[in-house]
């Protein structure tokens, strides 16, 4: 299996938010996917980054001193991230994805112009690892 688009989750199925977003609509939408980490892209739907639920606690408490009314007021971007999960391309090779997963929980997959096209969950590796490495059992 040398292909990393069977793994992948399109953009349809996955949750995301707006760079335009307020910090309040973030936590919302974070909230209701259910999720500790989302990819944030343009209205051109390119990848700009991973805002994250730790991201967001240390924006609450520096940009908004905890009034959620602030949160409306200021824009994801605004948001010092800790660090973004790194995109890959369809053309990336299943070792460079696996290292990727390793360091993140997933990893975001862009086409050639940068269009976010959808991520691969470290899950769904593990999942067919695990199919592949106890087959037999």
């Amino acid at each position: 299996m040398n292909n990393i688009l069977f793994f992948l989750t399109p953009k349809a199925m996955c949750a995301f938010l707006q760079d335009d977003y307020t910090i309040r609509q973030a936590l919302e939408k974070m909230e209701s996917a259910g999720y500790t980490a989302l990819p944030i892209l343009n209205k051109r739907g390119e990848y700009r980054g991973t805002l994250t639920e730790g991201d967001l606690l240390w924006a609450i408490k520096n940009m908004c001193y905890m009034d959620m009314r602030q949160a409306e007021a200021h824009r994801i971007m605004e948001i010092s991230r800790r660090r973004d999960h790194l995109p890959v391309r369809v053309t990336t090779s299943m070792q460079d994805l696996v290292e990727r997963a390793t360091n993140q929980n997933f990893v975001p997959v862009v086409d050639d112009k940068d269009t976010f096209i959808g991520l691969v969950t470290r899950g769904s590796i593990i999942k067919y690892c695990r199919q592949r490495l106890f087959a037999e059992d």
